[in-house]
């Protein structure tokens, strides 16, 4: 296999337990598969896999841990202050953008 090859490879998806457990719930909610697949932008197959090992008490997750809810509130709130920090940033620098086109 070339270089050129073995970089037009696209690399494999790796998803957490907490997406594979909120993809779940969303099927086992009402959606169809398809519908959950589409909305999350996985494969069919794939959705249908994990709802099958969930049925089987199988479900895992990238790294083949176990998480518990502290751990995913922790998951969360981090996410949530990267977003937080994030619309700061862009409100701070469209003030200044505006501030300045005022003048």
């Amino acid at each position: 296999m070339t270089t050129k090859t073995k970089k037009a490879k696209a690399a494999r998806a790796r998803y957490t337990q907490e997406f594979k457990q909120e993809a779940v719930r969303l099927v086992e909610g009402g959606q169809s598969i398809a519908a959950a697949a589409r909305t999350l932008g996985v494969v069919d197959q794939t959705l249908f896999n994990w709802v099958k090992a969930q049925r089987a008490g199988k479900l895992q997750g990238a790294d083949s841990k176990v998480v518990s809810a502290e751990q995913m509130e922790i998951s969360r709130l981090r996410a949530e202050l990267a977003r937080v920090k994030m619309e700061r940033d862009i409100l701070g620098k469209a003030t200044a953008y505006f501030a300045k086109a005022a003048k």
